[in-house]
């Protein structure tokens, strides 16, 4: 689906479904370097369950127009104009990673427009180190190869729930490799800056009223479990589902992740 937000053409896959028509609605947000596309399992689960399906790409990433957005803050009015552009007047909220402060800082900015939030591999602050950045900044190659080493639990050609021959770690360095070849103005070096410099998380938290779930991979050493646990406390009643694989973890445990948030899904109804 292709969807004219603030002037410029932003893209969401919808997974078949038609947004807008009053269906309880969920809106993925991917990411750093990634798409729409690391959400494809989830997506389509979801949509199997009768929820409409807006798996974004964030601007300046896939097939939405550029240039990339500096902060969260401004990430998170992005996708609530989504919701506009889209007809969609409230929303579970499913993010990873940059996507999960996202997905919380549009819960503080419009909470009568989030029904619910997924937050997965999330923690606040998201500290990225200095030695991370500057690769980011002066060899966006270089920054690919390491986040993608770092993401995974498992380098080995073969993942749960993917189909034989899939090889997890290498779509996932493509994937960035090629959102590098379609915004080469330093979209890595910019999503860890608006990672590293977000500031109102603990005061997002803290606001939050709606069911909210945090997924957490055991052997995440991008963003550990153990780094969470403020954020986490601050969500009154928060629920937290610990799974055994690395940061990337919609593409490694992606009938794990899928299941999970079904049951979050329906635990709301």
């Amino acid at each position: 689906m292709q969807l004219d937000v603030n002037g410029s053409t932003a893209y969401a896959y919808t997974a078949g479904t038609r947004p807008g028509r009053g269906t309880p609605a969920i809106v993925f947000i991917h990411g750093a370097q990634n798409d729409h596309s690391v959400w494809t399992a989830q997506a389509r689960r979801c949509a199997q369950l009768g929820l409409d399906v807006l798996a974004v790409d964030l601007p300046g990433h896939g097939r939405s127009a550029g240039p990339a957005l500096a902060t969260v803050e401004a990430m998170a009015a992005w996708v609530l104009a989504v919701l506009d552009a889209a007809g969609i007047d409230r929303a579970i909220l499913a993010g990873h990673s940059m996507g999960s402060l996202i997905a919380l800082d549009a819960a503080y900015r419009a909470p009568a427009r989030v029904r619910a939030l997924a937050l997965l591999g999330s923690t606040w602050p998201m500290k990225v180190s200095d030695a991370l950045l500057e690769t980011a900044r002066t060899d966006e190659a270089a920054a690919i190869d390491m986040v993608n080493m770092w993401s995974h639990a498992s380098i080995a050609p073969a993942a749960p729930g993917q189909p034989q021959g899939v090889w997890v770690p290498g779509a996932s360095r493509r994937l960035m490799q090629r959102m590098a070849q379609m915004n080469p103005a330093q979209l890595f070096y910019t999503d860890f800056v608006a990672c590293n410099t977000y500031g109102d998380g603990g005061a997002a938290a803290q606001a939050v009223a709606c069911p909210t779930l945090f997924v957490q991979a055991r052997r995440d050493v991008m963003t550990p479990p153990r780094s969470a646990g403020a954020l986490v406390a601050a969500i009154p009643h928060a629920r937290v589902a610990a799974i055994d694989c690395g940061h990337s973890m919609m593409t490694e445990q992606p009938e794990v992740v899928s299941g999970l948030l079904e049951d979050f899904v329906r635990a709301l109804d």
